[in-house]
């Protein structure tokens, strides 16, 4: 049976039905485990968003015109910016490699946030100590980085 409150105690299945624990050395590695892939996960999103300011357009794009299609729509002017952009179509491998480290990263949260819906109480202090781990060793530095999504200056 499946538990929907959290309880502490040595026996878990986490993620898979092969992965029980019935011991407690069984259980630490469990935790260790957790622990490391919840660090993991930090190191990777420190890599990702790192990734995605080296690979940023350094070239500013010009606000697009108040004539036309932009004054006579409700198309928002984010939205009009990005569809006029030179480059916004153009698939390259930055785009593709931020695209695949974005899937990875996301692939390791949901698989996370699924350990913590075990439900039980270690896995979860595990995850959440992990993660605040990592990133104090990984991102506590990028209080300063800072991406822009939207280079435009438009008003």
């Amino acid at each position: 049976m499946m538990h929907m409150t959290f309880y502490w105690g040595k026996k878990v299945t986490l993620l898979f039905d092969f992965w029980k624990t019935d011991s407690w050395t069984s259980y630490a590695f469990t935790l260790l485990a957790c622990l490391i892939v919840s660090i993991f996960y930090q190191y990777m999103e420190d890599r990702r968003l790192r990734f995605r300011l080296l690979s940023t357009n350094k070239t500013t794009v010009a606000p697009p015109p108040q004539d036309g299609f932009a004054a006579n729509s409700t198309t928002t002017p984010l939205l009009y910016s990005r569809l006029l952009t030179p480059n916004a179509g153009k698939l390259s491998v930055a785009r593709f490699a931020g695209a695949v480290l974005f899937g990875v990263n996301s692939a390791i949260g949901y698989l996370l946030m699924l350990a913590i819906m075990s439900f039980n109480g270690g896995v979860f202090v595990a995850v959440v100590l992990g993660l605040a781990l990592g990133y104090f060793l990984f991102r506590a530095s990028d209080e300063g980085l800072v991406v822009v999504d939207n280079p435009c200056a438009c008003a």
